[in-house]
């Protein structure tokens, strides 16, 4: 890709997409699954090396898992394109005049007249026919096309990034209402990764900071009930 092409993209949202679904989602779960965690334990303990300790594990398991998990559902997503670019190689080498109607078709189909539709596949077959099969039959794009080391770290990275403000939390606010103090801090984080997500991806701020906070809200709220339920005193 060439610096013009760099630079158009730019000023799109559409080549963000890939690391930015990773880390808000990795930030997302960072903070709530951390904060909800800490708001369980906190609920039903009186002593706060419990809450400390419960938190931090969530805190490296929850990273850890993300960055494995991201990885493999990533990597399974290549190993499909990956797949269907080799059997579209093939079918170039086998029946090269099918897959030139096809990509005809496909222009045709997009507004081109038959003549002009044809015009185009031949000289696009001519330059490059397998990436003209693989962007336009198949819809890989190269700034949309999967990462799976980068979707990892950025998962695992943006985890921990989210994780260690409600472990702040947890540190060095006193343990009297603690629960409390998690859930409100833990919301004012929410929100802001909210606006962080939407101004990166163009997106509607109002719609990202009521979605962001209902779930959170709902999944602490609902881990703050089981606490409460089960009353172990962990102290």
């Amino acid at each position: 890709m060439n610096n013009t092409q760099e630079d158009y993209l730019a000023n799109h949202y559409i080549h963000r997409s890939n690391w930015l679904r990773a880390a808000v989602l990795g930030a997302n779960d960072g903070i709530l699954s951390t904060a909800s965690i800490a708001i369980g334990v906190a609920a039903a303990s009186n002593l706060k090396e419990p809450i400390l300790i419960a938190t931090l594990a969530g805190l490296i398991a929850g990273a850890l898992s993300m960055a494995a998990g991201e990885y493999v559902s990533v990597s399974s997503q290549t190993d499909v394109e990956q797949a269907d670019i080799e059997r579209e190689r093939i079918e170039l080498d086998e029946m090269p005049e099918i897959e030139l109607e096809r990509l005809t078709e496909i222009y045709v189909q997009r507004g081109l007249s038959q003549s002009t539709a044809k015009k185009v596949a031949e000289e696009l077959t001519e330059h490059d026919a397998l990436a003209a099969h693989v962007r336009d039959e198949l819809g890989i794009h190269e700034q949309n096309q999967a990462k799976p080391l980068q979707a990892a770290f950025a998962s695992g990275a943006a985890f921990s990034a989210g994780g260690i403000l409600p472990l702040l939390v947890v540190v060095f606010l006193p343990i009297l209402n603690l629960e409390y103090y998690i859930y409100a801090f833990a919301i004012f984080f929410l929100i802001l990764l909210g606006v962080l997500a939407a101004k990166t991806g163009g997106s509607s701020v109002l719609k990202a900071v009521l979605r962001i906070t209902f779930w959170g809200t709902a999944a602490m709220g609902l881990t703050a009930l089981v606490g409460h339920i089960f009353g172990v005193n962990l102290g």
